[in-house]
């Protein structure tokens, strides 16, 4: 079980590919040496609550990740600790954990990975709960399941479901397709054992944020390809999707925070064995066979370079036949999704999140495109 002095520690935003930055601002002027930046489309700014976590986290005086080494990377200051400072400063009162019993395991088929439960406290092991596999972010290079608490504890409290967050083998010390692999491999063994931990085998369903995201996608295919136990819903929040540096949110938000495009790049090269590797479908989404996915989920900030991977991503699964909706929440930034203790649209976007996984817990889908918030 986590303590409570940690849990206040763990909560906040979730911190994906935007370890230690230096700048507050949402979006500030493209660099001259970064090519094709869009300057036709005047950029969007943060509303105040998320301008208010840039802020603090520009505060926290980190250093631009893209220049750093991965260790030195895994050791700056991330959108979670400025939420945890805001929280103290401000002296709110929160819990990520009230309600639920948090614990953690080894994955006993792997090894070393590490599997963290979060599970209703009223739960036993004939609840039958639905059950959540989710993803972290960290670009398969940086942050950890302690980063990314909040996002899987909001989760379970508001599906009351057991999530089981899953941490995977980060490069450079694990090249793709490691971290795919073993994702694929916990989902194996959640599925497997679910109904010992009060979970109900037939209502799985698939959560990641951005490498996280891209993660989820491909155990829902990995599902199908080797005939395993189906989600029966998949969310996939601003998703790694495309290998394309070139996309227009890329361009437009090539400079954003707390996540650019330049860091987007040192991803990729830490991740890569070769740079073939680029073109595999795991990586690239939007060249994937995408058929037989369960309902799918998209849900995007307005201020991310991985905007438009969400877009493209959306379209591929539409012309694949996939039940699929996006919803793009404007005015806040990648990694607002697990800030709900003070992002307002945070908290909508997994009320969301929820809404859609419950609608697959009972058989229900929508399709299209949610208006944006």
């Amino acid at each position: 079980m986590i303590s409570s002095s940690i849990r206040l520690r763990l909560l906040g935003a979730t911190a994906i590919l935007a370890l230690g930055l230096a700048s507050a601002q949402a979006q500030t002027p493209a660099p001259a040496t970064m090519p094709n930046v869009a300057s036709a489309t005047q950029p969007a700014k943060a509303d105040a609550d998320m301008q208010k976590v840039l802020d603090t986290l520009a505060s926290l005086n980190g250093k631009p990740v893209e220049s750093l080494s991965p260790a030195e990377a895994r050791k700056q200051p991330t959108p979670t600790d400025a939420v945890m400072k805001i929280i103290k400063d401000e002296k709110l009162k929160v819990d990520p954990h009230a309600g639920l019993k948090v614990s953690n395991s080894r994955f006993a088929d792997m090894g070393n990975l590490r599997l963290r439960y979060y599970t209703p406290e009223n739960a036993t092991k004939d609840s039958k709960l639905p059950v959540v596999v989710y993803f972290r972010g960290g670009g398969w290079v940086i942050a950890d399941l302690d980063v990314y608490d909040s996002s899987p504890a909001a989760i379970a409290r508001k599906a009351n479901a057991i999530v089981v967050s899953v941490d995977y083998p980060m490069a450079p010390e694990n090249k793709f397709p490691a971290a795919h692999d073993e994702a694929v491999e916990a989902y194996k063994y959640i599925a497997k054992n679910a109904a010992g931990w009060g979970g109900d085998p037939a209502k799985i369903a698939i959560v990641g944020e951005s490498a996280g995201g891209n993660l989820a996608i491909n155990a829902a295919l990995a599902a199908n390809a080797q005939n395993l136990a189906k989600p029966v819903a998949v969310v996939a929040v601003y998703p790694v999707a495309s290998n394309s540096l070139e996309l227009p949110s890329k361009k437009q938000y090539a400079a954003a925070k707390p996540l650019n495009t330049p860091m987007l790049a040192w991803f990729f090269d830490k991740v890569l064995a070769n740079p073939d590797q680029k073109n595999d479908h795991r990586l690239d989404l939007v060249s994937a066979n995408l058929k037989g996915l369960p309902p799918v989920t998209i849900i995007n900030a307005e201020i991310d370079p991985l905007k438009s991977d969400g877009d493209m991503l959306t379209e591929k699964l539409k012309a694949a036949g996939v039940q699929v909706t996006q919803k793009v929440y404007t005015g806040v930034t990648h990694e607002f999704f697990g800030m709900d203790a003070v992002v307002a649209k945070a908290a909508e976007a997994q009320d969301f999140a929820v809404t859609q996984l419950k609608q697959g817990f009972t058989g229900g889908a929508t399709m299209g495109s949610a208006p944006a918030k």
